[in-house]
């Protein structure tokens, strides 16, 4: 990720190059363009706000994704799962009122759109997800199901 200076307007934007692909990490080809969010649902201010950073971890009992959201309320972000078990988070972060006679020495936080979207792999209980915001942290858990270990049957062997 970089950040890029814009010269038309002295705003800065950030961007990231994987913030609307779907990442897969159970598909060998995870930039496979049949899993790129259509452009236009997102407009180019979405690469303005940081693009959340996002940590996905794997416990026995569940997949654990926690979200960097500073300054945001629960109302302003969605948690969603589409078909295909595709999680979706996205939200919006208002630009701050600006006054006729305020003066700007500086601007750093970012405004606009995000969206992130993961894969989930088969042994999520998608009906099961459970979303908390606590202190700017979104933390999303999708249990797994139980993984049936095979059933061994053993076989007499006669003579």
């Amino acid at each position: 990720m970089s950040i890029i200076p814009s010269f038309f307007g002295g705003r800065r934007t950030i961007f990231d190059p994987f913030s609307m692909d779907i990442w897969d990490p159970f598909h060998e080809s995870p930039l496979s363009t049949s899993l790129l969010v259509p452009r236009s649902q997102f407009s180019n201010e979405t690469a303005a706000f940081a693009n959340a950073r996002i940590d996905w971890k794997e416990t026995p009992e569940a997949h654990i994704f926690k979200a960097d959201l500073p300054g945001l309320k629960k109302e302003e972000v969605k948690v969603e799962v589409e078909e295909g078990r595709v999680l979706q988070i996205s939200g919006e972060r208002s630009r701050e009122n600006e006054e006729k006679n305020d003066q700007w020495h500086r601007m750093e936080r970012s405004s606009g759109k995000f969206l992130r979207r993961f894969r989930l792999p088969e042994n999520a209980k998608i009906d099961q997800v459970k979303a908390a915001m606590e202190n700017g942290v979104l933390t999303v858990t999708v249990p797994k199901e139980e993984v049936k270990k095979p059933e061994v049957k053993a076989i007499e062997i006669s003579s």
